[in-house]
């Protein structure tokens, strides 16, 4: 970042207020707090959000799994839906409530190379090159 170049990570601070706050139960303004502290402030120009429902994602992903991976249906079901609140608050308030960065909801559901070819296009418009229409 500090040479002024792009970052993308698989992963940010929303991923932790989503599995461990939302669907762990523990409390997300502590786990802001933290996070902020761990980033120095820094949130992502864009998060995308790739939304499938959590049987089909496992049917994609297949292979070995890790610890996340093996908790319950449960557990996964409200890490969708803490991911989905986010972004329905971000859109009721342009701006989430606990992740005040911006978000886009992808359809996972779809295709693999349209679920690409839509990744590509935000990541495009979120850098300037072109817009997300």
């Amino acid at each position: 970042l500090s040479a002024g170049r792009i970052v993308l990570s698989d992963r940010f601070l929303l991923a932790s207020l989503v599995y461990q706050g939302y669907a762990g139960g523990l409390s997300r303004e502590e786990i802001w707090q933290v996070g902020q502290v761990a980033t120095g402030g820094l949130l992502p120009d864009l998060t995308l959000i790739l939304d499938i429902p959590p049987g089909m994602g496992r049917v994609r992903t297949g292979g070995t799994r890790d610890r996340i991976e093996d908790r319950p249906e449960l557990y996964h079901e409200r890490v969708r839906e803490g991911f989905l609140e986010a972004i329905t608050d971000q859109e009721a308030s342009r701006g989430s409530a606990y992740y005040p960065s911006p978000m886009v909801r992808i359809d996972a559901t779809a295709d693999p190379q349209l679920v690409f070819n839509r990744i590509q296009r935000e990541v495009r418009s979120a850098l300037g090159f072109r817009s997300r229409t």
